[in-house]
């Protein structure tokens, strides 16, 4: 009797999905478009800081059926792509909100470009969407194997977002998962782009057995499918976790400074000393005399530092002798035509002969575009247009790339705000660190989202590489990470304070940071071969 009432609830459960699948499947016009963008903006909602998982299976799965729906109509291949822009619009108006609030930073001046930016940068980047489902609907099927050339074909384009145009890796599907070490842990073997590819074959399952004649009595099997390799995601990271490790060497410590500096007040050169002293406050307090300690104040912390020898001598007198100060700062130098070229730079500030003096720069190599420098300067300038950093008429000027640093007996990384979000460029090719270093200002984008999943980026470059990271960030997050992408201690958002903590160990070399982006080729192609199967 039990067992007769467990099946018909099973088969109540089937029909039911069925029906809501045949209805999703059926619709058209503004109604197919609307369901696309709110599957879209259900799925970001599984990105920090709501990490809403169960809603990328259901976004994700509802896409698959409005393509089937749309490979239906008159135009097949405008309304696939449609279906998959709006899906896009809604992901990325949900998850890139954020980037508007930096224009009311300077609101006089910024305050009417807020709208534009918010609504614009998901319509473009929409364009990768709708790519993603045009071209998995060239070889689209009525089986399961539709949902693997799906997730081959979102992977690509993915991949294509975080290259082109300088590339925008932020808020791939696989950063998903990174709200948690123990889900991240195979980022490890293929890298962010191999994690989005099984994140996203993982998501689409439930709509394998879905939407063809084959669905009645199978609609659960893709669900089943889901919920098993979600479980041995989970396992797997479980046991990389417990795997053993390097001990900690307390020899290097690490004093990493939030001074929570409101980012109107960071801008306005009036403020610059009193910034300085909050920092410097911070900093202070000895450690044992044969203890390497490495202070990291954040991006821009110190602006024309080496210019200002005033403030050199007050480091000199009120930082421990066996400190190296490591901090974002803005340097200058003069061109051949005789006009100041600014660079955001980190400074490296150890104790010298001559008292405390800046020994080496990192000028960051990656810039902003719009909001660090102005492409296409003349023509932009000419209409009224400015860049959001304010330093010098086009911007800051980009430096020459990643470099390694070796200091006080350590060699690291150093690495400024959005470069950290670039998979496989966090040294120079064959010259691996022991450890990474990121100073940041999220400040520009208030409490939302974008400080949050910036620092879930981090977290996947440490599991990449095996590195522990220090991260210092102006108003948060502040964070070590160690190789295992583990947040070791940390200051949260719009807080003031400050970590001090021994540097973890480096782990051996993971595959990614082998290899490359070449195992999610490989991934791909395997993907490519089982979805096109005949």
């Amino acid at each position: 009797m039990g067992a007769s009432k467990s099946a018909a609830a099973r088969a109540n459960i089937g029909n039911w999905i069925i029906r809501i699948s045949t209805v999703i499947m059926a619709l058209k016009g503004w109604r197919r478009a609307g369901v696309a963008a709110l599957a879209g903006a259900c799925a970001a909602l599984a990105l920090a800081p709501v990490y809403a998982l169960p809603l990328l299976p259901i976004g994700f799965s509802v896409l698959i059926l409005l393509i089937d729906g749309a490979k239906e109509t008159v135009r097949p291949n405008r309304s696939v792509f449609g279906v998959g822009w709006f899906f896009g619009f809604g992901y990325f108006l949900v998850g890139l909100y954020w980037m508007s609030f930096s224009f009311f930073v300077q609101a006089d001046e910024f305050a009417w470009m807020a709208p534009f930016a918010m609504m614009g940068m998901p319509a473009f980047l929409a364009f990768f969407a709708g790519g993603a489902t045009l071209l998995a609907a060239q070889r689209w099927s009525t089986n399961w194997r539709r949902v693997v050339v799906f997730s081959v074909a979102w992977a690509i384009f993915e991949y294509l977002r975080g290259h082109i145009l300088t590339g925008l890796p932020w808020n791939l599907t696989g950063q998903a998962l990174a709200g948690a070490a123990i889900s991240a842990q195979t980022a490890a073997w293929y890298g962010v782009y191999g994690l989005s590819f099984v994140t996203v074959l993982i998501s689409v399952a439930p709509a394998a057995s879905l939407g063809g004649a084959h669905t009645k009595g199978r609609s659960h099997i893709g669900l089943m499918a889901t919920l098993g390799a979600s479980a041995l995601l989970l396992a797997i990271g479980a046991i990389r976790l417990g795997l053993p490790e390097p001990v900690t060497d307390a020899q290097n410590m690490l004093r990493i400074v939030q001074p929570n500096i409101p980012q109107r007040e960071k801008i306005d050169p009036n403020m610059w000393g009193r910034n300085f002293n909050r920092q410097l406050e911070l900093s202070k307090g000895s450690v044992p005399g044969d203890t390497r300690l490495y202070i990291l104040w954040p991006e821009n912390g110190a602006p024309l530092l080496d210019e200002a020898q005033t403030a050199l001598s007050i480091l000199s007198a009120d930082l421990p002798e066996n400190a190296v100060l490591i901090a974002g700062a803005v340097r200058r130098e003069v061109d051949s035509d005789g006009r100041d070229r600014y660079f955001n730079s980190i400074a490296i500030v150890p104790e010298t002969s001559n008292g405390r003096q800046p020994t080496a720069f990192y000028d960051k190599h990656h810039l902003v575009p719009f909001g660090e420098y102005l492409p296409f300067y003349s023509l932009l300038d000419a209409i009224g247009l400015a860049q959001l950093a304010p330093y010098g008429d086009a911007g800051f000027t980009a430096g020459s790339g990643p470099i390694n640093l070796n200091v006080g007996g350590t060699s690291f990384s150093p690495l400024i705000c959005y470069e950290v979000i670039f998979p496989g460029r966090m040294y120079p090719k064959g010259e691996r660190p022991e450890w990474l270093l990121t100073v940041t200002n999220d400040a520009w984008f208030g409490d939302t989202s974008g400080p949050r999943q910036h620092l879930d980026q981090a977290r996947l470059r440490s599991i990449e590489t095996g590195l522990p990271m220090a991260r210092s960030a102006n108003t948060g997050i502040s964070a070590v990470i160690d190789g295992k992408g583990r947040i070791l201690d940390r200051v949260d958002l719009y807080e003031e304070g400050r970590i001090d903590i021994a540097l973890p160990p480096a782990l051996a070399r993971p595959v990614y940071d082998r290899f490359g982006d070449g195992i999610f080729a490989l991934m791909l192609a395997v993907g490519l071969s089982v979805g096109l199967r005949r």
